[in-house]
């Protein structure tokens, strides 16, 4: 059985990755380390209480002793990390925490990889991946025409990008000063279940629900690449098995929106769902408020090379995305009621510090 070591798993993109990679993957085995601020979330991992091929451990990727002890009590055969803090408006509130988790931590990991990984046999060397997942954030902003490519030089313009940046420039250090087998993705703006509510899609998602403003920065004609969490999931396990070692990958979507489109494709979907005659259509809602500091304005990712070099292709459209992602969160109040009380966080879900 094939183990994996994967960091922040209880997050958005993490706890979807673990879930779907058990489902798909019959003989893999997840150590899910993740410390639970407050966008990891216990519920997410709910489905896999009861099976024993997923092994949950609360800890911090920058506690040294707690990542050796586990990679060397579970042998990974790789890990996938996807820890850190990814909000951008709470980084330019706070980028301490932003370079502690995201700079720091990934420098823990990586150094305590590196330690564990020397002492192992050369088949074991050779087969090893350490994954590193970022963003296309690091590459800053792009003007009307054009996408980031793998060789486009990083421009962070906020404390979270460049915090990113930096850790991306460590998993490089680490492969060409040590040859440890690294792997990074970039990937563009996700969306799909079990998303804190505090990012953009799901934000919408309820306000528009309960008729609340839907505030919106700027002129609202940033443009974004958005990509399903389920293409994304795909792409890692293609490059974790397929990619070259040392070789980094954009992950996009091919479905660039403004924040504008996004937004009115959200209140047209549950106006659909649950018109209000009294109120109207739901675009009533859209306020515009001051602009983000450093806001970038048009992301966009060129993924020829993942498409060319492993065969992925993004499999799911915006449209049938946002649907399926409306649906999920119409369908799942129970979840959205705990994430925003905090009492996701408990030990009733028999996930526990262990498992």
């Amino acid at each position: 059985m094939r183990t994996l070591l994967v960091t922040g798993g209880a997050g958005f993109i993490g706890g979807n990755y673990v879930l779907r990679s058990l489902s798909q993957t019959p003989d893999l085995r997840i150590v899910n380390l993740d410390v639970l601020t407050y966008a990891g979330n216990l519920d997410t991992l709910q489905p896999l209480r009861d099976d024993s091929r997923h092994v949950f451990i609360r800890g911090d990727i920058g506690d040294a002793g707690l990542v050796s002890e586990v990679m060397e009590k579970h042998q990974p055969d790789a890990i996938v990390n996807f820890a850190a803090e990814s909000h951008v408006d709470r980084s330019i509130d706070g980028p301490a925490a932003f370079v502690e988790t995201n700079v720091v931590g990934t420098l823990n990991l990586l150094q305590c990889s590196l330690d564990w990984w020397k002492n192992q046999d050369q088949p074991a060397q050779s087969a090893f991946r350490f994954l590193h997942v970022s963003t296309d954030e690091v590459y800053g902003s792009l003007g009307d025409t054009g996408a980031f490519l793998e060789t486009t030089p990083y421009a962070p313009n906020s404390p979270y990008a460049a915090s990113k940046a930096s850790s991306d420039h460590l998993v490089r250090a680490f492969h060409h000063t040590y040859g440890l087998p690294t792997l990074t993705t970039n990937c563009s703006n996700n969306y799909g279940p079990y998303q804190f509510p505090e990012k953009l899609i799901p934000l919408m998602i309820l306000n528009a629900l309960e008729l609340k403003p839907l505030p919106v920065y700027g002129d609202g004609l940033q443009v974004r690449d958005w990509l399903f969490v389920n293409d994304h999931v795909d792409a890692i396990n293609t490059v974790l098995t397929r990619g070259e070692p040392g070789e980094v990958y954009n992950i996009g979507g091919l479905s660039e929106r403004t924040n504008m489109q996004v937004v009115q494709a959200i209140c047209d979907a549950l106006d659909r769902r649950f018109p209000d005659p009294s109120f109207g259509p739901r675009r009533g809602l859209i306020e515009h408020v001051t602009d983000r500091p450093g806001h970038d304005r048009r992301y966009a990712i060129d993924c020829s090379k993942l498409m060319h070099d492993t065969g992925w292709r993004p499999s799911v459209d915006f449209e049938r995305g946002l649907q399926s992602t409306v649906d999920w969160y119409l369908e799942n109040e129970s979840w959205i009621s705990r994430v925003r009380d905090g009492s996701y966080q408990g030990e009733r879900l028999g996930l526990g510090e262990t498992k």
